[in-house]
């Protein structure tokens, strides 16, 4: 009788193979994620920005005296500013020239709208305003009103 040649063995046993990396990496506990965390955390307490405040204490400290100086850069000295209502409403030019700037939430993240009018008449037509920004920021308001208003050609250097 012949031999047979033994047939060498494919599979081995899981003693004979080392455990593989991935799953030594899973089975180690790290302190990265925990740093991560930590990280994250931080960042989350940070300081809160002006838009954070209360509503109404945002617009009379901060976004009213920002609006002013915005004016005063185009050389307007006798703007003036009142809040009531969910409404900043603003005139200068001896009452000639006129906006209304409108939060029927109370949130300037809320819904807002704009109206102005000229030669003393009331504002008639309201358009919306920052309708397509996801994150409205005092910046962002007043320059979002200086624009409207030197859309209409009301800032002498236009």
């Amino acid at each position: 009788m012949a031999e047979t040649p033994e047939a060498p063995e494919t599979a081995s046993t899981p003693a004979d193979q080392p455990e593989p990396k991935a799953k030594a990496a899973e089975s180690e506990p790290t302190a990265e994620p925990a740093a991560k965390t930590a990280t994250k955390a931080a960042k989350k307490e940070a300081k809160p920005t002006v838009e954070s405040k209360p509503f109404a204490e945002f617009i009379k400290q901060d976004f009213i005296p920002a609006l002013e100086k915005a004016f005063a850069a185009k050389e307007y000295q006798d703007l003036e500013l009142s809040f009531a209502n969910n409404q900043v409403a603003g005139t200068w030019d001896d009452g000639q020239k006129q906006f209304i700037l409108y939060f029927p939430d109370g949130d300037i993240q809320g819904r807002k709208a704009f109206s102005e009018a000229s030669n003393g008449i009331a504002p008639s037509t309201i358009e919306s305003f920052l309708i397509d920004e996801r994150k409205v920021t005092l910046d962002l308001l007043v320059f979002g009103v200086v624009q409207r208003i030197n859309a209409q050609k009301w800032f002498g250097s236009n």
